[in-house]
């Protein structure tokens, strides 16, 4: 990684002034005879002519209804700021979902503010960092300078990809400084923002913008379904890639398994939409776990929980129990057999007008009849349901909203989320699980180390349902019939 200039006072701060140079860098200055070369002899890379982003009339539509919800009020939606991961070393960037939900943009530092307009309408612009300049320096001597890491669009470039108005977010902070009225602001991004707000914001009233914004990405539009669908498809391609691999992953460890699906996120799209769980063995039995540090073993189950992230930073979030050798064991077929079982009554129950639980509910009744059967818990089944006690063995809920965040909509109010009603257009997971620890002394030893989780990505239709994630077999017979093919 080179290692020379970077700036100490960030570039938004600074826009008139040198780049300071790195403490221990090995050029202790710049003279002024470099200086100058370095402003002078660029060709003009200004692009012009540019159609916008495929989901800018989505965009527009989502800020619509944004501003007719809170009439009168000023609206400020930043994207975040890079983190640092180590000294001089950022995470890599990934904007704020409701940022990206109304503009498309994903850059760091910009701002989307809508201002009050007449009729209670608002005027939407869209506050970004300029291409860095040449004139200071800043585009070669900075560290998030053009030479370093890229080229950013030109404002003007900016303002025809994403159909609405840009400004230099650099003079933001002052004017929000300055702001009368009432503000409103989603919080937790962009510290800067949030200062030159202070006196003007109410924790409470924010909050309420924040759950606004999660409830309104409760239904999906037809680009989110079409981009969930991609996600997917890319998504069922980096699982048949595993498998194809296992033999070598069984010659070093789950961290194969995590590399060759990380390949294809980063072949096909943005990035993994969360830390992938690549979990063998009683690793299984770890509902996280992402260390994906252990052994791979022939016999064992691998659980692969994971999902491919598009360009418009919407995710799939799918997970296969798959039979490290090829076949499951008698036992390992038989747990596996029960939550298929379970996921098939949970997605039956998938449909508009059924409660949001009701998935949950046939799922998790299922399971619990499968631990009475087997002598694992006392009947009846209703009382193991009301007592909550198949819970020791399937832990965790049976599905969530999926989009741009992997559990999408998590700041919607209950009432309109977990005690709803679904929707067409609505995209879910339905994901019941197993899990016989490893030192659980009240199953049979058979039993212990075994994990099974079976999740599908469902989208809420007019009639029922659409399992995007269908190209992935479920059934234990098709599973080892499709591992067979692919292992030639």
């Amino acid at each position: 990684m080179a290692d020379e200039l970077t700036p100490e006072t960030p570039e938004e701060e600074q826009p008139k002034k040198t780049p300071k140079q790195r403490k221990n860098g090995l050029y202790p200055a710049v003279s002024d005879e470099l200086a100058e070369s370095m402003r002078t002899g660029w060709a003009d890379t200004e692009l012009h002519g540019l159609e916008p982003i495929a989901q800018a009339a989505h965009t527009a539509a989502r800020r619509e209804t944004l501003s007719a919800r809170f009439p009168g009020e000023r609206l400020v939606v930043p994207a975040g700021r890079l983190k640092i991961r180590s000294n001089d070393t950022e995470y890599p960037f990934r904007a704020a979902t409701e940022y990206v939900y109304l503009t498309g943009d994903q850059t760091e530092n910009g701002v989307l503010v809508l201002e009050p307009a007449g009729e209670g309408g608002h005027t939407a612009t869209l506050y970004l960092l300029p291409r860095s300049n040449r004139e200071n320096g800043e585009f070669w001597l900075s560290g998030q300078g053009e030479l370093w890491v890229g080229r950013r669009h030109s404002l003007a470039e900016a303002e025809q990809l994403l159909g609405i108005p840009v400004k230099d977010v650099r003079e933001l902070p002052d004017a929000l400084t300055e702001a009368t009225g009432p503000v409103r602001v989603v919080r937790g991004h962009d510290p800067v923002i949030e200062k030159a707000l202070t006196d003007k914001i109410t924790a409470e009233r924010d909050e309420e913008l924040r759950v606004h914004l999660s409830e309104a990405r409760v239904v999906k539009d037809e680009f989110e379904i079409g981009e969930l669908q991609k996600a997917v498809d890319s998504t069922v391609r980096g699982f048949e890639d595993v498998v194809k691999v296992l033999d070598k992953a069984e010659a070093t460890s789950e961290r194969y398994i995590e590399g060759t699906f990380f390949l294809r996120a980063r072949v096909e799209g943005n990035d993994v939409g969360y830390g992938s769980i690549c979990a063998a063995g009683p690793h299984a039995c770890t509902l996280h776990w992402v260390r994906n540090d252990g052994p791979v073993r022939s016999g064992d189950l691998l659980l692969l929980d994971a999902g491919v992230e598009t360009h418009s930073l919407y995710t799939a979030d799918v997970t296969r129990t798959l039979p490290i050798s090829g076949t499951y064991t008698d036992i390992q077929r038989k747990i596996y057999d029960a939550v298929y079982e379970s996921q098939e009554a949970g997605i039956a129950a998938v449909k508009p007008g059924a409660k949001f639980r009701d998935f949950h509910d046939a799922a998790q009744h299922v399971l619990a009849e499968k631990l009475v059967e087997w002598g694992l818990l006392e009947g009846p089944v209703e009382r193991v349901l009301e007592l909550g006690l198949q819970r020791r063995w399937t832990l965790h809920g049976t599905g969530h909203m999926l989009g741009m965040d992997v559990h999408d909509c998590a700041a919607a109010r209950t009432e309109a989320y977990v005690d709803g009603t679904l929707e067409p257009g609505m995209c879910l997971t339905v994901e019941p699980g197993l899990y016989f620890q490893a030192d659980d002394l009240t199953v049979p030893e058979e039993y212990r180390g075994i994990g099974v989780r079976i999740e599908d990505d469902i989208l809420v239709t007019e009639d029922g349902n659409r399992n995007l994630s269908d190209g992935l077999p479920r059934a234990s017979a098709d599973v080892e019939a499709w591992m067979a093919r692919l292992k030639g």
